[in-house]
């Protein structure tokens, strides 16, 4: 009973620093740093649905992106004056989640014998594919607008009076991630703790032996590609509500290897540890480029360096520090932390 109580209490505490980090946030640092925290939350649920694929089934995919971008582009042809449909979030986001998925499984359909290297290499070529065709898809019908990008879109949210405060429209975006990522998360505790996410570690332990233990591995494979997909498209629809604009430039391979790295980074197959290998790898970036000026004129004094190379540089370095002391990751999952130990 008491257990119970503590886990109870633990969690109205993790409720209560949510509900005010925002405004924490706001008043220290800024409205633009409320919006770095609505990427840390979109980051989030990108990574929790790569890891399904990457953590728990083991399959490596490099074009994870590709949902992510068929999301946004959903959400943006039926909210936004481009075909003059403005149809409410509730309806378009399941919409994304499902045509996402389908794309996952056209994706794993022709992928299910293929492991390692030669899998990386075909979903790295669909993720650009997916980017290519939407760059295109503007003549002879202008579906997509092309390489302009599709703006104007309808927003997630707008600001409203509550008791004569005004309540800004990033709050309530926050708001509204944090409770599809809660929602997400929930719904990957489940399945890592199913006999579907049993089925997944089996086919990455040894996908032979799954077989002959009477696992569908093509069926398992393919589930695994549809729902972290539909996860991408959901967090892609949110992507383009939030921005009110989205081209194929914001969907190209430095995004799918950012997911990717904080699937690695954080703990792969461990759920805590990827929503902090999101978190560390959305924030990171941004305090490097706050940092980068000061670092340069420091190291190497009047030399010129782009700030961005110079972000880049400390973002490379950043990596390559945590991979060599904690090859596992930030939080590595048990079963993982112990083949390492095992094998080393």
């Amino acid at each position: 009973m008491q257990e119970h109580q503590k886990k109870i209490a633990g969690l109205a505490l993790i409720g209560i620093a949510l509900a005010a980090l925002p405004f924490v946030i706001g008043m220290s640092f800024g409205n633009a740093w409320i919006r770095m925290l609505d990427f840390a939350l979109l980051y989030i649920m990108l990574a929790l649905g790569l890891n399904i694929v990457v953590g728990f089934a083991g399959l490596l995919d490099l074009g994870y992106i590709a949902f992510y971008a068929v999301g946004a582009y959903i959400y943006a042809l039926l909210a936004s004056p481009h075909f003059g449909i403005h149809w409410p979030l509730w309806a378009i986001l399941p919409l994304g989640a499902v045509v996402a998925g389908l794309f996952g499984v056209l994706l794993g359909a022709p992928t299910l014998r293929l492991r390692g290297d030669y899998l990386a290499i075909v979903t790295l070529g669909f993720g650009e594919i997916i980017r290519i065709f939407l760059n295109n898809l503007n003549a002879p019908v202008n579906i997509t607008n092309g390489p302009k990008g599709i703006a104007g879109i309808d927003p997630l949210a707008k600001s409203i009076d509550i008791f004569g405060y005004q309540l800004h429209s990033l709050y309530l975006v926050y708001y509204l991630f944090v409770a599809l990522a809660i929602l997400i998360v929930i719904v990957t505790m489940r399945l890592e703790n199913s006999r579907l996410g049993r089925a997944w570690v089996a086919i990455r332990e040894d996908e032979i032996a799954a077989k002959a233990c009477g696992i569908n591995t093509r069926n398992v494979k393919l589930l695994a590609f549809a729902l972290g997909a539909s996860f991408g498209g959901v967090a892609g629809g949110l992507f383009s509500g939030f921005q009110q604009f989205v081209s194929p430039e914001s969907f190209g391979l430095f995004e799918s290897i950012m997911v990717l790295c904080m699937v690695v980074l954080g703990g792969m197959g461990n759920i805590p540890g990827v929503i902090l290998g999101a978190v560390v790898l959305t924030v990171l970036p941004e305090l490097f480029r706050h940092w980068a000026g000061p670092m340069q004129m420091a190291l190497f004094g009047q030399t010129y360096i782009d700030p961005e190379s110079m972000r880049l540089l400390l973002f490379g370095i950043a990596l390559i520090l945590v991979m060599r002391f904690r090859p596992m990751g930030l939080l590595p999952s048990a079963r993982r932390k112990a083949e390492l130990v095992e094998h080393a």
